[in-house]
């Protein structure tokens, strides 16, 4: 078979062919120039972005005949030898099959000797990481102090694999994604000297698709060479890779935005029916509005979008949608694209995250102003009602320094309990008497979403409630049932928050009453048995008609109030 992949034809060569990684080209050739180079090294990066091409150009260099040189001159008989794998002096080893103390034992006994036709012995070890523990152990003593003869050069994507003893052992260099611009760059050269045609946004197109690393990014333009008939399109990448084009992209956001659900559901239909993969679209979809996100918060950094290209559609879906608008959408997508990992149905869950983007509303920034005037009334409710307490305590020290008997008849309910919280029955009671299966339907529905809002918001305050779920609702307050009877307790101390957080998701305001789980059947059951014959004693009608009581039962609920005759 006389042909091959453009990745191995076009395979660098030189130091300079090793585009990106200016900052360790540069540190090697000055250190084979001035003969200052290491015994051990560990290279270390993502795929495909030129660990084991400078490996091999490091031991060209170091071995040519010219040396000491800042490159290769790819002319001598050293460097040809070792370009073609003819000397066998330079060892290329996969870990990856070679993973035994055996295998490592085999090497240190063969270091010792000498090379047999150029000046170093150089052991290139790729994937390192799959080395076992022992074979490392085995590898330390000569790794840290090898023959003058010997070179190791280690290589891995995976870093954090290899112990901390052999990393300190090595001069290590970290390989980072190679830039969308420098792919573009080394592909130009490579189709011109090819005399392949390929149009601009097929390039940027594949040096999207191959995230930084260019052994992918020559591979697809490999593909898409073969695909195409005479000129590489963008069509033809995209084809190629299963992506989604820019313009559909921007359709779909649009019609999202716009809540338009039946053009939106059709399109990402037509979609699936081309064969694209529906993990990749959701992929694709998030960085465009990443790539959208930063455009509008300034336009100055097109430069690092990397997914969009800026056209007039795109700038007019900028000025369009909201901030917030997108943040939403980001946060819902990134959630359908954790299930879809999991999941033989992915087009579902895709339908239902457009769904729950479309009907949701579109400006998120007014529901954070009015959760947070919200918290500001409330708060102002809380200050006022702590004067009122302090002037009542002024006007009865008496009263205010001796316990009360109502403290004393409390007490003991929470003798051998886990916890001192008061289920808040008449609370209960009284959203049962206005409950409503919609209004319960609604706040299951955006549960999930609320939990991941108050986790990414506030982590203590979700600690205290991812283990509860909603039981009944009303137009106005919301029966949440806890799994452990601690947690309704530690709930109130976060209650303000976690109500504005729901709000924001729900968009309007609900007031949350704890209960623990296991109390939940009993208190439901006793509600329905007493329907028929409701009771309310006369202190508490005293109570509830007092104005003040009451603006403290709606600020800190029955289970924290204590009234003092």
């Amino acid at each position: 078979m006389s042909y091959q992949a453009l990745y191995r034809v076009w395979r660098p060569r030189t130091f300079e062919d090793v585009v990106g990684q200016q900052h360790i080209t540069r540190t090697l050739k000055n250190a084979i120039l001035h003969e200052k180079f290491s015994h051990a090294y560990l290279f270390t990066g993502p795929r495909g972005t030129g660990k084991t091409s400078a490996a091999k150009i490091f031991a060209k260099t170091i071995n040519c005949e010219r040396n000491p040189v800042e490159e290769p001159c790819n002319e001598c008989a050293a460097c040809l030898g070792i370009q073609d794998g003819s000397i066998s002096d330079i060892i290329e080893i996969d870990a990856a099959s070679n993973t035994s103390v055996d295998d490592i034992r085999e090497i240190r006994d063969k270091v010792k000797y000498a090379p047999s036709v150029v000046p170093y012995k150089v052991y290139i070890i790729d994937e390192v990481h799959m080395i076992s523990v022992n074979a490392f152990n085995a590898l330390l003593k000569t790794l840290e102090e090898p023959p003058k003869h010997v070179v190791f050069i280690l290589a891995t994507t995976e870093p954090h694999k290899i112990p901390l003893t052999i990393i300190s052992r090595c001069q290590r260099f970290d390989f980072k994604p190679i830039s969308n611009e420098a792919i573009v760059g080394r592909m130009k050269t490579i189709v011109q000297t090819d005399g392949q045609k390929v149009t601009e946004e097929a390039l940027d197109a594949i040096a999207r698709t191959a995230e930084g690393g260019m052994r992918d990014a020559l591979s697809i333009l490999d593909q898409a060479i073969s695909y195409s008939s005479d000129e590489v399109t963008l069509e033809d990448v995209l084809a190629v890779t299963g992506g989604v084009s820019q313009g559909i992209l921007t359709e779909i956001t649009k019609a999202m935005f716009d809540r338009d659900v039946q053009h939106a559901i059709k399109l990402l239909d037509t979609i699936i029916q081309e064969g694209k993969d529906p993990g990749r679209f959701v992929y694709d979809l998030i960085y465009y509005l990443r790539d959208l996100l930063l455009f509008k918060s300034n336009p100055t950094l097109e430069g690092m979008l990397e997914r969009a290209r800026v056209d007039d559609a795109f700038r007019g879906l900028a000025e369009e949608v909201t901030v917030n608008w997108i943040q939403e959408a980001i946060t819902r997508l990134n959630i359908c694209q954790q299930e879809i990992k999991w999941s033989n149905s992915p087009k579902v869950y895709i339908e239902i995250a457009i769904l729950t983007i479309t009907n949701g509303p579109n400006n998120a920034g007014s529901q954070n102003a009015v959760a947070s005037d919200e918290v500001m009334r409330l708060t102002d409710k809380l200050a006022q009602l702590e004067k009122e307490l302090t002037r009542f305590k002024e006007q009865a020290p008496a009263a205010a320094s001796q316990p009360t008997p109502q403290r004393e008849q409390r007490r003991p309910q929470s003798r051998g309990a886990k916890s001192s919280f008061k289920v808040p029955t008449e609370q209960i009671y009284g959203v049962l008497r206005e409950a409503e299966k919609q209004e319960l339907r609604n706040v299951q529905g955006n549960w999930a979403s609320f939990l991941e809002r108050l986790k990414s918001t506030n982590a203590p305050a979700h600690a205290t409630i991812q283990d509860s779920k909603p039981v009944a609702a009303s137009p106005e307050s919301l029966v949440v049932a806890f799994k452990y009877e601690i947690h309704c307790s530690l709930f109130l101390d976060n209650r303000e928050l976690v109500e504005s957080v729901l709000a924001s998701v729900l968009g309007k305001q609900l007031r949350i009453i704890p209960l623990p789980d296991a109390n939940w059947l009993d208190l439901r059951q006793s509600f329905i048995d007493s329907q028929d014959k409701p009771v309310e004693k006369e202190d508490e009608k005293e109570k509830k008609s007092d104005p003040l009581i009451e603006e403290a039962r709606k600020l800190v609920g029955d289970d924290l109030l204590e009234i003092q005759e």
